[in-house]
């Protein structure tokens, strides 16, 4: 049987495929159409320290191989999900999770993943300096290397468990960002986030969605996020978990060997709420098929 486990920064998983945040929700929800104890583990919805409601609608429109969505880090706040939210999840999930930070200031990051930080639920966090569809925050954070690397220093400096930073694919070298991140103290990296996109009705002229430019995710932006995934996993030395248009077993192998430890389905579940279990199954199949017996044996294999 093929070795599916890998481990991220010592915290091992059964398999590499985490649920993505955003598309997900707090995990529970989804246990109503499968056992989600088979997920590698879960990456919980954006939170900050206060409720949210999020961007005004229209916030989510369709397009070719993929969608665009501006719902603006809608959430309860953390101390809710403390609260609330870890307790649900805890009924139907017995693994531990990622918790997905988020802020519109160095203070608040610190906030959250300090509330995060003290929870047993949850054995890593993910530091999102890469949301598009917020204003003065997220993404702001995710740009600029000196801004990415003072979030990193001070998150690391509150909390002890570990710290990923979650990279925008929004900048010139995304490789100057990660390295950044990673010599201010980060643990590992998650990338891509969603890349801007816009659409408009070719019949009336208006913007689809409100905000008008939205993160644009799906099928059509894995070859972006395994280039920059390549070659993230060139320029540094922490564990990299890749995120990016991931629907199938054989995308995971792809990202594996470029490098990745780890991968993150986010919008394929939107059209599938098996595809996470589906996936699994089929990485599962191939690598049995091709004579893979562990992933540690093809990681990075692209890069010989």
């Amino acid at each position: 049987m093929a070795d599916m486990r890998v481990s991220l920064s010592g915290w091992q998983l059964d398999n590499p495929v985490i649920a993505a945040s955003g598309t997900f929700g707090f995990g529970y929800e989804m246990a109503q159409w499968y056992d989600i104890n088979l997920l590698g583990s879960i990456s919980l919805k954006g939170t900050t320290a206060e409720a949210r409601f999020g961007n005004p609608t229209p916030r989510i429109a369709e397009c070719s191989a993929g969608l665009l969505n501006a719902i603006g880090l809608q959430n309860p706040g953390v101390d809710t999900v403390v609260k609330e939210e870890l307790p649900r999840l805890r009924e139907v999930f017995s693994k531990q999770a990622i918790a997905n930070v988020c802020g519109f200031s160095v203070e608040e990051y610190v906030r959250v993943a300090q509330a995060f930080d003290a929870c047993n639920e949850i054995a890593l966090l993910e530091i999102n300096i890469s949301c598009p569809n917020v204003r003065h925050g997220g993404m702001a954070f995710g740009t600029s290397p000196a801004a990415a690397a003072s979030v990193t220093e001070a998150v690391k400096r509150a909390v002890k468990k570990p710290v990923y930073i979650k990279l925008s694919p929004n900048v010139t070298d995304i490789t100057e960002i990660a390295a950044a991140a990673e010599s201010a103290g980060a643990d590992g990296l998650v990338l891509i986030n969603t890349l801007l996109g816009m659409r408009i009705d070719p019949r009336t002229g208006k913007k689809l969605i409100s905000t008008g430019a939205a993160g644009f995710s799906g099928p059509a932006v894995k070859p972006v996020a395994l280039r920059m995934v390549y070659q993230v996993c060139e320029r540094v030395s922490v564990p990299v978990v890749g995120v990016g248009g991931i629907c199938s077993g054989d995308d995971v192998l792809e990202f594996i060997s470029a490098g990745a430890q780890a991968v993150e389905v986010g919008s394929c579940t939107l059209t599938d709420p098996f595809a996470c279990k589906r996936i699994i199954e089929e990485l599962e199949q191939r690598m049995e098929q091709w004579g893979i017996s562990s992933l540690d044996e093809i990681r990075g294999r692209s890069h010989a």
